[in-house]
């Protein structure tokens, strides 16, 4: 990452919170994750939204994370009032949600099907639902790695934070409600994240 522009834009923007902060690594990755990433559409994503470790502008307990619609970020609660923040793509306004949820699952290079509600919106993805959906790989909107959210009464909310095969959108409203993250990001926020971790999505 490059840190000057990255400061530069911090003076001129305000965006980051404190501007105490300081790029971080790319995640320990597979054979596999390297092979499907480098086949998914190269994009150069404004500094912006790149990983970044912060300070925590949220307040919340470590552990827990924070998804900051307005503004397209994603927070991961560290100890000693530090963040991780990832940019993100978020639901176009007529299917966006807020609210808290709980990670119950996640997967590595998930299958998807697309659900009903979205099939009926768009009937292009009959035919995946109808075969059964899609296996992971460069083409599955998932992306590398998924975690699903459950409401408190144990219930699969069917909205997801995945990775995704379209990163030209991270920073626009652009899902169906789920929040997607670049594939990389997406691997290095699963392997921070425990099953039952908390989702505030505002």
């Amino acid at each position: 990452m490059k840190l000057l522009p990255a400061l530069a834009l911090c003076a001129a923007t305000l965006l980051l919170a404190g501007c105490n902060f300081k790029g971080v690594p790319d995640p320990s990755m597979s054979a596999r994750d390297r092979d499907f990433i480098a086949k998914v559409p190269d994009f150069e994503l404004d500094v912006n939204y790149q990983r970044y470790e912060i300070d925590d502008p949220t307040g919340e307990v470590p552990g827990t994370i924070v998804v900051d619609t307005n503004m397209k970020f994603l927070y991961y609660v560290l100890p000693n009032k530090r963040a991780m923040r990832y940019g993100v793509a978020t639901g176009s306004e007529a299917y966006g949600w807020k609210g808290s949820a709980t990670i119950r699952r996640k997967a590595e290079w998930p299958h998807w099907t697309p659900p009903a509600e979205m099939v009926q919106r768009w009937p292009h993805l009959r035919p995946t639902a109808v075969a059964g959906g899609l296996n992971g790989g460069p083409d599955n909107p998932l992306g590398a790695r998924a975690l699903y959210l459950y409401d408190a009464n144990g219930r699969d909310t069917l909205y997801r934070i995945h990775g995704t095969n379209e990163p030209e959108t991270i920073g626009r409203e652009a899902s169906s409600g789920c929040i997607r993250m670049l594939n990389v990001d997406a691997i290095d926020l699963y392997t921070r994240v425990a099953l039952n971790t908390k989702v505030i999505v505002k």
